[in-house]
């Protein structure tokens, strides 16, 4: 899998930059909402799919990301919810993105709002950009073809239309919609009228879509200037601007975040791009490419895009496979053995392990919701919970005791905060710890530890230039996280 990501993202990077006309600048708006619950239990509410590296060592936010850099592009916007803004501010400085406008949504409202924010903040000092929307959780792994496919689409926004890109069919897809093609647009060459967009299939109908030639999968990206797409907006979904415009014109800034107003926002319906804008717009076209597009929405569509070894299987982290084929077996914990299996999912985590037919993978997300109805934690959130000063993890759980492993980031330190049901007690065991308990500030270093009393105000801070790792034990009658009082947050959350 490394193998194939080096064949195509360095591409994918140059090719699109070099594709693009200087002369208005082309905005990349990332779609980072969705939870990807098809793709569990590596994929959760907490940290989802495009969080990941599913088909490379980077991450599919900063594939996307990737895609739009170099001449002709301006930094991008990132629109995600709240939870997540610090991980993915963390994933852009580490692909070198800089200057992107992370927009954080208050509540989920579906992409016509949210492309709304992206649109209306960027038309505030570019009207006439060129808006380049797309979801941050799809792969591409033919960038040649996407470079021209995004220039001809350029062009066409630039004259007023919003184009999508459709792609190329190689199976008869339920799970993708479709778009039906119409005629080529006069002295636009790789463009076409949209005739249609066609509602996912049932497999009698897909069959049929495949077989005219003029269908296509609907990918979700969208090209349009910032002005052409506030206006169709307020043409045929007035009550979404009115709503993202409030939210707008009210929105904070926190650290290096755009919080649009959340009463004004919750008042937007929850809608699609497609529904609210794409399929009532006159204005709509199409550009057929043939990309290597996939939105990995299932196991079995990673599988399809994976480089396999010679039986078909792909397999992923500490595996061993034994007369096994077609199957994608991912281990992000444990030795996992498969043997005897054909076209077969195996995913092994820290806490959870799935075992599917290749057939059955759209079935996962019921798995999701039935742990989801028993109130798991497995259904939202991994045993690791990331922060932005760095992560923690459950090493054991007792009745009235805890013990954690907490890495924290070199000068990053947690907030000033106390406990009424629980103490602590922390040992460092690599690093240095700066621990500030009540009114002195302790050095704690390898092989020492420091005692917490219930109560007490205490931080933790890590002054050293490597990660501070620390061990903590909890005792008390109620150890669950919400037994925290933030005093005072360098990341001011609450």
């Amino acid at each position: 899998m490394a193998d194939q990501a080096g064949r195509h993202a360095p591409g994918a990077r140059a090719s699109a930059a070099n594709a693009t006309a200087p002369t208005t600048l082309i905005v990349p708006v990332i779609l980072s909402g969705g939870s990807g619950s098809r793709l569990w239990p590596v994929s959760r509410a907490s940290f989802p799919k495009q969080l990941w590296p599913l088909i490379s060592d980077k991450t599919m936010l900063q594939e996307t990301a990737l895609r739009g850099t170099g001449a002709g592009f301006a930094a991008p916007v990132i629109v995600c919810n709240n939870e997540h803004r610090f991980l993915i501010a963390e994933q852009l400085r580490e692909a070198g993105i800089e200057d992107a406008r992370i927009v954080l949504e208050p509540v989920g409202r579906n992409s016509a709002p949210a492309l709304a924010a992206a649109a209306l903040l960027v038309a505030e000092d570019m009207p006439d950009a060129v808006l380049w929307m797309m979801a941050a959780d799809s792969a591409i792994t033919r960038p040649d073809a996407l470079a021209e496919a995004v220039a001809a689409a350029v062009a066409a926004a630039r004259e007023g239309r919003i184009v999508t890109f459709g792609m190329k069919p190689t199976r008869p897809e339920t799970g993708y919609g479709y778009i039906e093609v119409g005629e080529t647009l006069p002295g636009h060459p790789g463009v076409h009228a949209l005739a249609a967009f066609v509602e996912k299939p049932d497999a009698a109908r897909a069959c049929e879509l495949l077989a005219t030639g003029r269908h296509l999968w609907n990918s979700g990206m969208f090209v349009a200037t910032a002005a052409t797409m506030i206006e169709e907006l307020r043409c045929h979904a007035p009550d979404v601007l009115l709503a993202t415009q409030r939210a707008v014109s009210l929105r904070g800034t926190d650290l290096d975040f755009i919080r649009l107003d959340p009463v004004a926002f919750a008042q937007a319906p929850d809608i699609s791009i497609d529904y609210a804008v794409a399929e009532r717009t006159q204005h709509a076209a199409v550009v057929p490419a043939d990309l290597g597009w996939s939105d990995v929405g299932s196991w079995d569509a990673l599988w399809d895009i994976s480089a396999k070894d010679q039986a078909g299987n792909v397999a992923v982290g500490d595996v061993f496979l034994e007369h096994a084929s077609n199957c994608y077996v991912r281990s992000d914990g444990i030795v996992t053995a498969v043997t005897g299996l054909a076209d077969a999912i195996v995913v092994v985590t820290e806490d959870a392990v799935l075992v599917t037919h290749r057939d059955r993978a759209q079935d996962v997300k019921k798995v999701v919701e039935k742990l989801r109805a028993e109130g798991r934690h497995e259904a939202v959130a991994h045993n690791r919970s990331y922060r932005p000063w760095g992560f923690y993890e459950s090493l054991i759980k007792g009745d009235r005791f805890q013990v954690k492993r907490i890495v924290v980031k070199q000068g990053e330190r947690l907030s000033l905060q106390r406990h009424y049901h629980r103490a602590e007690h922390w040992v460092v065991v690599a690093g240095v710890a700066l621990v500030t308990r009540e009114d002195e500030e302790i050095l704690v270093r390898e092989n020492e530890s420091i005692y917490l009393p219930l109560g007490c105000t205490h931080r933790l801070e890590n002054p050293g230039r490597i990660p501070l790792t620390l061990i903590e034990v909890q005792s008390g009658a109620y150890l669950g996280e919400d037994d925290i009082v933030r005093l005072d947050d360098t990341y001011n959350r609450t």
